[in-house]
């Protein structure tokens, strides 16, 4: 369930990139905030991206709609994930294709990133989520792993033979 949800709100954040990039500068920028002055690198990295956002919202608005069909993804991609919770031994492969796509975002990043002048560090932010995404999935695979070899041990038992009187 934990990983559906976090699919669910990486899904629903894609929808409106050009008002959460709006916010979240004016957040980092507040006088209140230490990020400017102890990490100006993002905050240039915010403004350079709200900016672009802004750029193409305002003269080629139909690019945003790649990052619609980002979204609509990952909310497909968490329905696939209900199988396991409702019937986890049956639907250990969609743990499994989970546990692929985590690994598949290092490479991702490490090829695509510096093709597209993202910053390294915030490529290792994108890292950071087929690492930290992985471990409930393996918990999840090992925990259906033990349930399989339940179920097995049960069928294999012989039935218990009801005593005569």
């Amino acid at each position: 369930m934990f990983f559906i949800v976090c699919l669910v709100l990486s899904g629903l954040t894609a929808f409106p990139l050009v008002t959460e990039l709006r916010w979240a500068e004016d957040l980092l920028s507040a006088s209140a905030s230490p990020v400017p002055e102890h990490f100006p690198a993002l905050m240039e990295w915010i403004t350079r991206v709200r900016e672009g956002l802004d750029t193409v919202d305002r003269e080629q608005p139909f690019m945003l709609y790649g990052t619609d069909w980002l979204a609509f993804a990952h909310l497909v991609i968490a329905v696939a994930f209900y199988g396991p919770y409702r019937d986890p031994v049956r639907n250990i492969w969609v743990i499994e294709f989970g546990m692929i796509a985590c690994a598949g975002i290092i490479p991702l990043a490490l090829i695509c990133g510096p093709i597209r002048d993202i910053p390294f560090w915030w490529s290792v932010i994108d890292m950071s989520f087929g690492v930290f995404g992985v471990i409930p999935l393996l918990i999840v695979r090992r925990m259906i792993k033990r349930l399989e070899a339940l179920e097995q041990a049960a069928t294999a038992a012989p039935a218990p033979v009801p005593a005569s009187a």
